[in-house]
């Protein structure tokens, strides 16, 4: 089901016969620009990462996890696209819903931000343009490049085991990225299409398992240095949690390098697997103002 997409400023004939200035930002290359944010729980934080986003995103879509909170009345009065889950999935499932509703919209190039505030939404320009102008297929916000990780608050703990997966990943995966667990990350449609993206878990893993499909179906990967703020706001997952991403981290990369090998062959590596379908699925709805 296709749903149309939300640009800022749009020029209509009443703004124009009344001589109101309506610009209409710039695409990218004539690429139509989206900007997905799963959310959970994100009502403090919202309103100062969608005020930071640049005029020329036409697309901005928020997908709620059932959060507690008010996201989706902040989200709807801010004039976002939204979306509901009716329970909580968890993070994997909500970016499927992202990319869906996003291709759905028409968006050429999509870009993944966290609503949390911890990374800069003064990016998306520059994370977006490499991708439009085909420099990359993807592109990653690393908190590694540049030092920016620890200087914005991250845990010690959380860097070391982010500098040791990396290491074993590259190692297996055969590239040099300089961190795969970044939550800012920019795609082309095409990359979106044909990934079977639906074949990855509902949990935290599903990045990095998206990044090893990306990595295993040939797409160039690129990364730009993103400063980052950890503070009580931003969402973070706890040490037991981090302790099983971690582990599903390791799964995912022998994985990939036995399914190179061909020592297995898994449907997440695979043609055939299950790609993002269209419409809309039973398990969420598109969220509009309620009546008076």
């Amino acid at each position: 089901m296709a749903h149309a997409a939300f640009k800022t400023g749009g020029l209509n004939s009443c703004s124009a016969a009344q001589g109101i200035d309506t610009k209409v930002p710039d695409m990218i290359n004539g690429k139509q620009i989206a900007v997905v944010m799963p959310a959970y729980n994100a009502e403090k934080t919202l309103e100062a990462t969608v005020g930071e986003l640049p005029e020329l995103v036409d697309i901005r879509i928020l997908v709620d996890d059932h959060s507690s909170d008010r996201t989706v009345d902040l989200a709807r009065r801010l004039g976002l696209l939204v979306f509901q889950h009716d329970r909580n999935y968890g993070y994997g499932r909500n970016q499927q819903t992202c990319y869906r509703e996003a291709l759905a919209a028409g968006a050429d190039v999509v870009i993944m931000l966290h609503p949390d505030y911890q990374y800069t939404p003064h990016l998306v320009t520059a994370m977006a343009s490499m991708v439009a102008y085909g420099v990359y297929d993807v592109v990653l916000g690393s908190r590694i490049v540049g030092g920016t990780a620890l200087h914005g608050g991250m845990p010690l703990y959380k860097y070391v085991s982010n500098r040791l997966l990396t290491a074993f990943e590259n190692l297996f995966l055969r590239v040099k990225l300089s961190e795969y667990h970044t939550g800012y990350r920019a795609f082309s449609r095409q990359v979106l299409a044909k990934l079977p993206l639906l074949e990855n878990s509902d949990d935290f893993v599903f990045d990095n398992q998206m990044l090893a499909q990306c990595v295993h179906f040939g797409f160039r990967i690129g990364e730009v240095s993103c400063p980052t703020k950890y503070f009580e706001e931003a969402s973070s997952i706890n040490f037991r949690r981090s302790v099983k991403y971690g582990f599903g981290v390791l799964a995912t990369t022998l994985q990939f390098a036995m399914q190179r090998a061909g020592l297995i062959h898994l449907p997440r590596f695979s043609d055939e697997g299950r790609k993002l379908d269209p419409g809309i699925p039973k398990y969420y709805v598109r969220s509009t103002a309620r009546s008076a």
